[in-house]
Formats: C-alpha cells, sequence, structure tokens
C-alpha cells in the first residue's frame, strides 16, 4: 500500500537531491544494520520522508560516512544517519512486517509468511522499545481487516484507520509538536489510502475485490477520476497547512518538493497510462 511519497527530482536542485539520496541510503544502511540484508528489501520511500521530516523539525545533527553500493559500485555513495533514521527503520520495518502478513491472508502467499516469521525477533525488539508506536499498527491492521470483511461502504472511516495509524508512526516523541505531526500524518495515511484504492480500482472491479471506491461510485466509473483527485487534493492541502505550521527550515526545499509535487508522481503516471489506453483504442476502432 505503500509508495507513494517520493521527491520530484526534476524540481529539485542537485545539492536537494545529493541530501534526500544520503538519507535514503542512511535508512537502507540502517535496516541492513539492524537485519541484515532482509532489512535492505523493505526500503522504501515513505520512511526517508519521515527522516527528512524529524530532522528538519528537531534540528538533528548528522552522522557522515561513505560506501560502495553492491547496486551502484561505480561510485561511493554517502550517507546521513541519526537518531531520526533509527526511528524510521523500525518503523519500515514493523510497517513492512504487517504488510508482508496482509499479502499472506489475502494472497495465501507463502513466500510472504515465511519472510514475515524471519523478521519475528526485529519485531520483538522494536514491540519493546516503541510499544505505542505498534500497538497501534496492530489495531490499524485489526480494524482494517474487519471492515474489509464487513464490506464496509464508507471510503472515509477505511481510508481514516490508515490515516490514526501513519499518524501514530509520525509521533516520534510525546513533546509540543505531537498534535501537529499526528495530523501530517493522519491526512497523509489518507491520502496513501484513497490513492492505492485508486490505483487499484480497475483490478479490483474486475476481479470483484474489496474496493471502498467501487461502492462510493456506485458504478459511476466516468466520476472517478474528477472524484479522487479532489479527494487527494483535499488530503495533501490538509497535509500542507500541518506542515506549514511546524518550524521547519532544514530541508524545507526537499519536504515542500514532496508535499506538493513529489507525491502526485504516481497520480500523473497513471493519467498518462489512461492516456494512452485510450489512444490505443481509438486507433483500434478506426481500423
Amino acid at each position: 500500500m505503500f509508495g507513494y511519497i517520493n521527491i520530484n527530482r526534476s524540481e529539485l536542485t542537485d545539492e536537494s537531491k545529493a541530501a534526500y539520496q544520503a538519507y535514503y541510503c542512511g535508512l537502507c544502511r540502517r535496516l541492513k544494520t539492524n537485519c541484515g540484508a532482509k532489512g535492505q528489501m523493505l526500503l522504501n520511500y515513505d520512511m526517508t520522508f519521515l527522516v527528512v521530516l524529524l530532522t528538519g523539525l528537531y534540528e538533528l545533527s548528522n552522522e557522515t560516512s561513505e560506501f560502495t553500493c553492491a547496486l551502484h559500485p561505480t561510485k561511493k555513495r554517502t550517507v546521513w544517519m541519526n537518531e531520526a533514521t533509527d526511528y524510521a527503520a523500525d518503523m519500515n520495518l514493523i510497517l513492512a512486517y504487517y504488510n508482508l502478513i496482509d499479502d499472506w491472508k489475502d494472497e495465501k502467499a507463502y513466500t510472504k509468511r515465511a519472510f514475515a516469521r524471519m523478521l519475528d525477533r526485529d519485531y520483538a525488539r522494536i514491540m519493546k522499545k516503541y510499544p505505542r508506536q505498534v500497538r497501534a499498527i496492530e489495531e490499524y491492521m485489526r480494524k482494517t481487516e474487519e471492515l474489509e470483511q464487513n464490506r464496509e461502504t464508507n471510503l472515509d472511516a477505511v481510508a481514516g484507520l490508515t490515516g490514526e495509524m501513519l499518524g501514530e508512526v509520525f509521533c516520534w516523541k510525546e513533546d509540543e509538536w505531537t498534535d501537529e505531526l499526528r495530523t501530517l500524518g493522519f491526512y497523509m495515511g489518507k491520502f496513501i489510502y484513497i490513492m492505492d484504492a485508486y490505483e487499484d480500482y480497475d483490478e479490483d472491479l474486475r476481479k470483484k475485490a474489496y474496493n471502498p471506491l467501487i461502492y462510493q461510485l456506485q458504478g459511476n466509473t466516468q466520476d472517478r477520476h474528477i472524484f479522487c483527485k479532489l479527494l487527494l487534493t483535499s488530503m495533501m492541502a490538509e497535509c500542507a497547512k500541518s506542515f506549514e505550521r511546524l518550524p521547519i527550515l532544514m530541508h524545507a526545499d526537499i519536504l515542500r518538493n514532496i508535499l506538493y509535487s513529489g507525491v502526485w508522481s504516481k497520480y500523473e503516471y497513471l493519467q498518462l497510462k489512461k492516456k494512452k489506453s485510450e489512444e490505443k483504442a481509438r486507433k483500434r476502432l478506426r481500423k
């Protein structure tokens, strides 16, 4: 479900792109340190956003190092790591763990269940360290499964569960920024859920799989793109409001790039894919 919170590289300076990459590599290295190569397989850009957000908010100092990446061996990579990297790596792992469990339940993919079991020790370590966040993710999984089994038609109720969960994940510490971080995470979580439902709409409709958007639109697929664009825009507007209320100067350009532009990269890709599909259909009709 995750993987929508990324940068728009074309609108970032070279310096900011390098900084973002250094945080991304730092998260990758911390996942490897914590649980080996399998940890690196769980890496996602969503938690890189969290690293940059928390680093900017708390003005954390980075430990800098260089390493040779097996995937990019021709040039050494710069790595930036701090306390937010450690936190985001743990959240990345817990979210991936439950994603594997969810895939196992949905698809009966035994490889996913086996992979999840390999993370049991890491799960226990993180549960002990961050019980509030882990409990929030557990509750999210339980409630989401319950609503899906009941074929809940209220899109806002289902998307809100993702929002509540991500809100807790964004709250690293209980301090003066808790409420704003929770709000930012809440609306970003709803954005992610709606974007995921939008992307899967056609396949879910064909397979008769659960997707609250299908119930929401009641078969009127012509309005789907407008309806979803309005919803997604509303969610990101609320995210942006919360971000702008936070006193962040460090890496503010990267964070604004993600919130105002990068999050739309998947939506724009889907629109381009739709346009090409329609063009092919028109060509077939002309023949």
